[in-house]
């Protein structure tokens, strides 16, 4: 557990990876690499497009080298896989970026080292899915030549107020000796501390069920406020007063995107069924969930103008307020279900990139909204510029008569037409 000895190798740097591998180059010599070539250029010119980082924090840096040359990993001895786990079209779970990053370290694994990690999977992933490729491709032995960890991310995008160093780790491990080495490795970097699970499984099944609860809870509200709206009662008001119980668990309505609580459950039911069990109440939230959006805009096609064609505005298109992430982002789904009423439907949002709206979703970002001219606006979001606008300003986008359904609760209930 010498500090000098060690030396770490990040394995991919996205929202996960980048503010891991430069906390530890402040104590460890760190490799950061991504398969992107383009990725690695930028953070080698002090810029990280995902705005988790400044150029300040980026420069505050250690011992830290980016590369894209699958070569250079070699030079680890302790690897760190923070890859994205997926869903496909079907639901279920996309381990190839989980499989092909297995493979890479594998590759490169020498007697004595160390792999971790932080992708979110379901309960056995590591150790049923991951360590044989290990094995497979190093033609070494688990747990005699290498070792198994498993620490799961708690990154929450757009959150500067949680930050890395500010939330417990657990941490897991193969071995007795593997999780004192992980733990001390975590230790040195988290200031919130440290939490020893007692199996990697168990670490593994307790970051699922993080996401998973919170899909469940804010599945709840959002059947609420569906019911709510239907007996003519504001939900804002309803749970305001119901938050005056000290055990009343504070929730909010919403479109649940983004790449873990959308996503997370899925893992979980689909280890579940291949147990033959059939979930009931978690697959139930979740098609919840993923029906607010067509709820969304129903709402607004019931309250505009169907008599001609309608232009809607869209405020935001990522996953949540404050971030450029647009995985898995539900805005897109209202957009379709515009666009199949005949709506004219425009998307403006100053955090996300053109390009990036452009080739994940088709959709042509705006550079402002025009005035007088949207029959609808949808706030989607609570960007800290949309609250600055003003409702002044935004009303004036709209049309005589237009129709502002503000699904964030950005203004009181007497400036909007509509909200969850």
């Amino acid at each position: 557990m010498n500090t000098n000895s060690v030396k770490i190798c990040v394995i991919g740097l996205g929202y996960v990876g980048l503010p891991l591998a430069v906390e530890f180059s402040k104590k460890f010599s760190v490799i950061g690499f991504d398969i992107n070539s383009n990725r690695i250029e930028e953070l080698k010119n002090g810029h990280d497009s995902t705005n988790e980082l400044t150029p300040s924090e980026l420069e505050s840096a250690g011992k830290i080298s980016y590369i894209s040359n699958e070569e250079e990993i070699v030079e680890a001895n302790c690897y760190i896989v923070t890859v994205p786990t997926p869903i496909d079209i079907d639901k279920r779970p996309n381990l190839v970026p989980l499989i092909k990053a297995s493979e890479l370290v594998g590759k490169n694994l020498s007697k004595g080292n160390t792999v971790i990690y932080e992708s979110t999977v379901f309960p056995g992933a590591t150790e049923e899915v991951c360590v044989p490729i290990l094995e497979q491709f190093s033609k070494l032995n688990f747990n005699e030549d290498f070792y198994v960890g498993y620490s799961p991310e708690r990154i929450n995008p757009g959150d500067k107020q949680h930050r890395l160093p500010d939330i417990q780790k657990v941490v897991s491990g193969s071995s007795i000796d593997t999780l004192n080495f992980i733990n001390f490795l975590y230790g040195t970097i988290i200031k919130a501390g440290t939490y020893k699970a007692e199996s990697i499984k168990v670490a593994e099944s307790a970051k699922v069920i993080e996401n998973t609860q919170r899909d469940l809870n804010i599945a709840l509200i959002n059947e609420l406020s569906i019911i709510f709206d239907n007996l003519d009662i504001d939900t804002e008001s309803v749970l305001k007063a119901a938050e005056t119980k000290w055990n009343f668990l504070s929730f909010r309505p919403g479109l649940v995107g983004g790449h873990c609580i959308g996503v997370d459950p899925y893992y979980l039911t689909h280890k579940a069924q291949e147990i033959g069990y059939k979930p009931e109440i978690i697959l139930a939230g979740r098609r919840l969930n993923d029906g607010m959006s067509n709820w969304v805009a129903k709402k607004m096609l019931d309250n505009i103008n169907l008599s001609k064609k309608n232009h809607i505005l869209i405020m935001g298109l990522s996953f949540k307020e404050n971030c450029p992430d647009i995985r898995n982002t539900k805005i897109v789904d209202i957009c379709l279900e515009l666009n199949k009423s005949n709506c004219e439907v425009s998307v403006y949002d100053p955090w996300v990139s053109k390009e990036a709206a452009l080739e994940e979703y088709g959709i042509e970002l705006i550079d402002y909204p025009e005035e007088k001219k949207y029959d609808g606006i949808i706030i989607a979001l609570a960007h800290n510029e949309f609250r600055d606008l003003g409702i002044d300003t935004i009303r004036n986008f709209g049309i005589d008569g237009h129709i502002l359904f503000d699904l964030k609760y950005l203004f009181d209930s007497s400036e909007v037409d509509l909200r969850l």
